[in-house]
């Protein structure tokens, strides 16, 4: 059997007798045309192939090219690109660090003033510069009965508030002596009231080691202030003990200078414990 549609070819006339070498002729024919044909149609189907898949690989080159090459505004958004859906960006919580400790808070109360106290801490070094000026250290001393280093006015203040220790140091220049105190209190409402209730007496000066005796008989200029647990106090006369008067203004300069260092040195204090206490591990 052939691989033709239908059974053999039977040709016109009246003979009943197949003409078999035609027959085998046309069959032999018709086979060699088939298989070039199934042959022919097999090499057309792989170049259709070849050419459908070379076209869908330039399609898809052509599409990433045409789309890199546009402008970014033209570009489809996130919604627009197929299995793409909006996220929203993270969100992180804000955090503000706290504000660093206030160094009053620190110098305020005997509960949180920790720091040594000494009258080394408080008057440091062998002499104090105030701009141009420099004064030479002399003694320094400190007492738990505060009223035993001061005239009786400011004593009977210092006792009713509850002083616990009272620091005194000299200095000097030229003809101009001056001793600074500072009184230390368990709170900052009682350094506040010997402030406010202080209207007269001094604390007594303190010669020695360079310092000679000063404002012991003659007229001498005091001040008083408090900051935070402490109350601080200036004596300030002339070494030749010669009365100050108010036209003597080197002598207010010079108890100026002590009074802003005794401030500036317990505010130092609390900055030291308040920097401290920020920085410590938690």
């Amino acid at each position: 059997m052939s691989f033709g549609q239908g059974g053999p070819q039977w040709g016109p006339g009246g003979s009943q007798t197949p003409d078999w070498a035609a027959l085998a002729e046309a069959s032999e024919s018709r086979t060699r045309r088939r298989k070039w044909l199934m042959i022919g149609g097999g090499a057309l189907a792989t170049v259709v192939v070849a050419a459908a898949v070379a076209i869908g690989v330039v399609s898809a080159n052509s599409d990433n090219t045409s789309a890199s090459n546009k402008p970014a505004g033209e570009l489809p958004s996130t919604a627009d690109i197929p299995g793409a859906s909006e996220k929203p960006a993270p969100s992180f919580e804000e955090t503000t660090p706290p504000p660093p400790p206030d160094p009053m808070e620190f110098i305020s109360s005997v509960k949180k003033d920790k720091a040594p106290l000494s009258a080394e801490t408080l008057f440091p070094g062998k002499s104090l510069t105030s701009g141009e000026r420099v004064y030479k250290k002399g003694r320094t001393d400190s007492t738990k009965k505060c009223a035993s280093v001061t005239q009786a006015e400011l004593g009977t203040i210092l006792t009713k508030n509850d002083c616990t220790q009272l620091f005194r140091a000299s200095y000097v220049k030229d003809d101009i002596a001056v001793t600074v105190g500072v009184a230390v209190f368990d709170t900052q409402a009682q350094a506040k009231k010997v402030n406010e209730q202080a209207k007269k007496g001094l604390v007594v000066s303190l010669p020695g080691k360079g310092v000679p005796s000063f404002c012991r008989t003659a007229v001498c200029r005091g001040t008083y202030n408090a900051y935070g647990r402490y109350a601080y106090f200036t004596t300030t006369g002339f070494t030749s003990d010669k009365d100050v008067t108010e036209k003597e203004r080197k002598v207010y300069t010079v108890g100026d200078d002590l009074a802003r260092f005794a401030f500036g040195q317990i505010h130092r204090r609390g900055e030291a414990q308040a920097s401290a206490a920020a920085n410590a591990p938690e």
